[in-house]
């Protein structure tokens, strides 16, 4: 690819890029984004691509450069977002899509769907026996308003030339030609586009302030940390999208002038990290990036941080000193990072979907952008729905949207026979909503009311045979293991909630536990320094408002209601159903079981070490946990 120097050369290779995109008449997508590819999607490729060409159908990898004669287009997409029916494999022009797809299904989709034009209704996803074949048919898909994740699982992910063909970089054109810096920041702040990251703070404002500072010397910092456990949504999109976050950070860069970019991912992120450093190398080799960006004298330059994968670096003041190649830990505020950030300079810090956002507001509009989602919390958010629900994986609604349509429409509803209990929002600094919050909206100011946050997008659906409790021990479990140790009420604080948490699920509470949690948690919320150590008993708190019973049930009762603690559960055998076969005696590994063949047995309690195993191999289904 050649150089491009002038605003006029990047118009004429769009043009050139998008008539070759017209003559890939045929498309296979194969989504790459990291499920599929461990699910085997890129072998899926290869043998689509041998079975191709050794029946000599054209076939292209890459966009070509110049515009040729009708090939059938092989192309590693993105993330397509149903996660829970990888592989994926969706066909144009047709929009079919292929679900679950594996590697004996390849001759069937090149010899009846390439080569005839059928349909493989096998392959179709199909729900209360209506098949849908088409993706934006299938409920999942067709709930969802896909903006930021629109080119996910319909471009190449690793070409420039397919990003550009799509009007990829026309934002950054409109930046550079016709909008001065103050034009920029004012349009981003009339959007108000709030940070898709955590609390929703206005990006505009921050990067006014940014601006605003005197020193010539500033940095703008990408957040791909994504630390929160069944988050993947920054993932997604640096995996599938590459140069749509690129685009967004160097109008950043442009707005507040600033000549340097920093992108920090996690290691545990590696498919992310090749397609970024392939993105970067593709825009520098074009002129996008670099010095003297399209002839205009203007520079930015984008490098990236490969982070340790500590929770606490998604916290700004940490995320800044790990770049720098110290201990990743927060300092005391005020400054705030956009006074004193990265190397000390002023830096202006956002996650990857926020600066995902920033293309699109400047193409369309600042007025547009508010036509999407309530006027405080404008435009969509992606999720990464988890949990005991039909329908896992990445989506993205307007902001507004309510729980119940999330959980019931996109999600598909619970999984199995399990009943809706609850859903934790927001990662470990969230909280957890229940059933009488089914019709709050998703947006930040509503979910600020009810004591939850929206944080960086996961939603973990849980049903009623999931313990409150299990689920406060084992965030505060997450979050006192992240903790950096700074200080003393989150490295000390959440260490003794811990404690207490384990000591009541293994049958040991005691009186008073559920105040001296309640007391601890006001004390690290109020005390700790950094934000992620006040969010960190939000679990905690939101469990025991919703669900004290549990608590006291496990307390007092010794008993979990759920059945999930097992050092709470207790195995008897019903003499009426028990045909004394000796069975469950047989099987037991501790011997724990007692009686005489052809009478009923009993389960000695003291002896018991509730494995179920004797569950499992009771023929008559005569043992009952209790």
């Amino acid at each position: 690819m050649a150089k491009l120097n002038s605003r006029e050369e990047l118009i004429a290779f769009r043009k050139s890029c998008a008539e070759a995109l017209k003559y890939e008449n045929k498309k296979i997508l194969i989504c790459g984004g990291t499920g599929c590819v461990a699910g085997g999607a890129l072998q899926i490729r290869e043998k689509l691509k041998e079975l191709l060409e050794a029946q000599n159908i054209p076939v292209e990898v890459e966009l070509a450069d110049e515009p040729h004669g009708d090939v059938v287009g092989i192309k590693t997409s993105g993330c397509h977002g149903f996660c829970e029916m990888g592989p994926l494999v969706r066909i144009e022009p047709q929009g079919w899509l292929y679900t679950k797809v594996k590697l004996e299904h390849c001759e069937d989709i090149v010899e009846k769907t390439i080569k005839n034009g059928e349909c493989l209704e096998d392959l179709a996803y199909k729900q209360n026996g209506t098949v849908y074949a088409k993706q934006e048919e299938i409920p999942f898909y067709k709930k969802q308003t896909r903006l930021v994740l629109e080119h996910c699982g319909h471009i190449n992910a690793t070409s420039i030339k397919e990003y550009i063909a799509i009007d990829g970089y026309t934002a950054l054109e409109k930046c550079l030609f016709e909008m001065t810096p103050d034009d920029i920041i004012d349009e981003v702040i009339a959007s108000n586009l709030r940070g898709r990251g955590g609390g929703g703070f206005p990006a505009g404002k921050k990067w006014k302030s940014c601006q605003r500072q005197k020193d010539p010397e500033k940095y703008i910092v990408c957040n791909g940390d994504e630390g929160d456990p069944g988050a993947f949504m920054d993932r997604s999109i640096m995996e599938g999208d590459p140069n749509r976050l690129l685009e967004g950070m160097i109008i950043a860069g442009i707005a507040i002038g600033s000549s340097e970019g920093y992108i920090y991912v996690r290691a545990e992120y590696p498919l992310a990290v090749e397609r970024l450093k392939l993105a970067i190398a593709q825009a520098e080799e074009l002129g996008i990036l670099g010095d003297n960006i399209l002839g205009t004298g203007k520079a930015f330059h984008i490098h990236i941080n490969r982070g340790a994968g500590a929770f606490v670096c998604g916290e700004g003041s940490a995320l800044t000193q790990s770049i720098e190649g110290k201990r990743g830990m927060p300092r005391v505020k005020p400054p705030r990072t956009v006074e004193h950030g990265l190397f000390e300079k002023p830096t202006n810090l956002n996650n990857v979907e926020t600066y995902a956002n920033v293309p699109m507001i400047i193409t369309k509009g600042a007025d547009w952008y508010r036509g999407i989602g309530p006027e405080n919390s404008p435009g969509t958010k992606a999720f990464a729905l988890t949990g005991n629900i039909n329908n896992t994986g990445l989506i993205e609604v307007p902001m507004g949207t309510t729980l119940r349509e999330v959980i019931f429409d996109v999600g598909g509803g619970m999984r199995g026979d399990g009943k809706f209990k609850a859903v934790q929002i927001g990662g470990p600094s969230g909280g957890c909503l229940t059933e009488k919050d089914l019709d709050i909206p998703l947006d930040f100011d509503s979910l600020q009311k009810v004591g939850a946050m929206i944080g960086s997008g996961g939603l973990v659906v849980m049903d009623d045979k999931t313990c409150m409790v299990e689920v406060a021990r084992f965030f505060m479990n997450f979050t006192q293991n992240e903790s950096c140790g700074k200080c003393v009420p989150c490295r000390e604080g959440t260490k003794r909630m811990l404690e207490i948490l384990e000591r009541i699920v293994a049958g040991n509470g005691r009186d008073g536990d559920i105040e001296l949690l309640e007391e601890l948690a006001d004390t690290i919320s109020h005390t700790a320094l950094c934000g992620l150590g006040k969010s960190a008993p939000s679990p905690v708190i939101s469990t025991i408002a919703n669900f004290r019973n549990e608590y006291e049930a496990h307390i007092y009762d010794k008993k979990c209601p759920a059945g999930q603690c097992k050092k709470l559960v207790s195995y008897v055998i019903d003499p009426e159903l028990c045909k004394g076969c000796s069975k469950c005696a047989r099987n037991c590994p501790v011997g724990a079981i007692e009686g005489v063949i052809k009478s009923p047995y009993t389960i000695n309690q003291d002896k018991c070490i509730k494995c179920g195993a004797c569950v499992s191999n009771c023929p008559f289904k005569a043992i009952k946990e209790v």
